[in-house]
């Protein structure tokens, strides 16, 4: 812990703007004369007290509740002091300079503003919570969907820590028994036997795998999946895009060319959440209305880069037009060129209603809708969902983010490397517990049990103020 890390620090907990509320929070140490100091009165633990707030004069600033939690009993494990004033912000402001003018008077020393997130750095560093549950609160704070908040409560609860812990118990185990072996190099390979040391690094990577595959769906529903539509002009694009959303949110037109910019809407399947883009009809610049369309065009191919999902949108009622079908071929070779791989694209055959159901069978590969109609919406839906990976697990999943992706990765390549180890004619036992050891360090990175002082950084400097 860092000497900073024990300063006094308070902050503005609730979100800026006016609110019927507004809550002031301070952490520290031996908070009771600022208590005393600005409410006039000694508290009482963990009960709620109706008292003015009193400034530096013994004036009234505002009356309300205070609450006080004496350490460790509390959310950073230091103790708390809230003061639940009335939400203006001006009445917020006066609370939390009084609090840094009283801190001052008490001679509380380093008494300062809370940084992002360091409310819940502190009950990281005080065991209230490990990392991974910290995250869950500003995914909690964040969440996009109702599943998204569910399974982000789940990670707060210690859910998911609970199986990484219980996984980490299990490498660890099974190190140590390598390591022990180690000091008897005669009798390794029957110990390790008769310990069926193969058979809990087979029971090792079966739960690393159901662990990896339930880490995938939360890393999907915290983070979704953005969908770039592309195809040629008129097309329908804007139409499938207001047919998902429900709404009109982009402006459809027979005129070529009426989409200049992207146009980004939020959606959710099954509480997955997408970010849906409508881009600017693809074809050659210099066959561009203007400048604008150009630009929009260029403008559409970046997004198409950047997507998880490309909806090759194209046109039903216009296949077999010579110009049309050359054109949508160079569009698909133009997605490989710009390097959207082939399992990221799915092929859209839209105005469907138009043909009644002529040439229905000419893309057997691609799905056929219609935005006037709603046709082939519902498929067009899971399809992607499913291009996402994501699989309607039972409620357990618990939110989980990219890096503990990335760790659960890591342990298991070297797994697979102790695997190699333990399955060779003449083990190298060193190495086999080497890679057990960085296989249990990748997991500890994941609870914070092994982690850097600058990871800790990027993660809570994402909170906000007051948390």
């Amino acid at each position: 812990m860092l000497p900073r890390d024990e300063d006094p620090i308070v902050a503005v907990a609730t979100a800026p703007g006016r609110g019927a509320v507004g809550i002031v929070r301070v952490s520290g140490r031996g908070l009771q004369p600022l208590a005393h100091a600005l409410c006039g009165r000694a508290l009482a633990m963990r009960h709620a007290t109706y008292t003015p707030f009193l400034d530096e004069a013994g004036h009234t600033i505002d009356q309300g509740l205070a609450l006080y939690f004496e350490a460790p009993h509390s959310y950073t494990g230091e103790d708390v002091l809230e003061l639940q004033a009335h939400g203006g912000p001006v009445v917020l402001q006066m609370l939390l300079q009084r609090c840094l003018q009283a801190a001052s008077a008490l001679g509380l020393q380093g008494f300062r503003l809370a940084e992002p997130g360091e409310f819940t750095r502190r009950a990281f560093l005080n065991d209230k919570l490990d990392l991974a549950q910290a995250e869950a609160v500003a995914d909690l704070i964040d969440a996009g969907t109702e599943a998204a908040a569910r399974s982000a409560a789940r990670s707060l609860q210690g859910e998911f820590s609970q199986r990484i812990d219980e996984l980490a118990q299990r490498v660890l185990h099974l190190r140590m028994l390598v390591e022990a072996t180690l000091d008897f190099p005669e009798e390794d390979i029957d110990f390790l036997q008769k310990a069926d040391a193969q058979g809990q690094l087979d029971g090792i990577e079966s739960t690393l795998r159901a662990v990896l595959a339930q880490t995938r769906q939360g890393v999907l529903l915290r983070e979704g999946l953005r969908v770039v539509m592309a195809g040629q002009p008129n097309v329908g694009k804007s139409s499938l895009l207001n047919a998902l959303a429900g709404q009109d949110v982009a402006i459809v037109t027979p005129i070529a060319g009426t989409t200049r910019d992207r146009i980004e809407q939020a959606l959710q399947i099954e509480g997955v959440p997408l970010q849906v883009v409508d881009t600017a009809g693809l074809r050659e610049p210099d066959h561009a209305a203007d400048e604008v369309e150009r630009i929009g065009i260029e403008r559409s191919w970046e997004a198409i880069r950047t997507a998880d999902a490309v909806l090759h949108v194209r046109d039903l009622s216009r296949m077999g037009v010579a110009d049309y079908d050359a054109a949508d071929e160079a569009i698909a070779r133009q997605l490989a060129q710009h390097g959207v791989a082939a399992e990221r694209v799915l092929v859209v055959m839209n105005k469907a209603d138009a043909l009644q159901g002529m040439h229905a069978g000419l893309v057997q590969e691609a799905l056929h809708t219609s935005a006037l109609t709603g046709l082939g919406l519902a498929e067009l839906r899971q399809a992607l969902l499913e291009r996402a990976g994501w699989q309607a697990l039972p409620e357990g999943v618990a939110l989980a983010r990219t890096r503990h992706l990335q760790a659960l990765n890591r342990c298991a390549e070297h797994v697979q490397a102790a695997q190699l180890q333990l399955q060779a004619p003449s083990p190298a036992l060193d190495l086999l517990a080497e890679e057990l050891r960085l296989g249990h360090q990748a997991l500890g990175e994941i609870t914070g049990q092994l982690s850097a002082d600058d990871l800790l950084g990027v993660i809570f400097s994402s909170f906000c103020i007051g948390k």
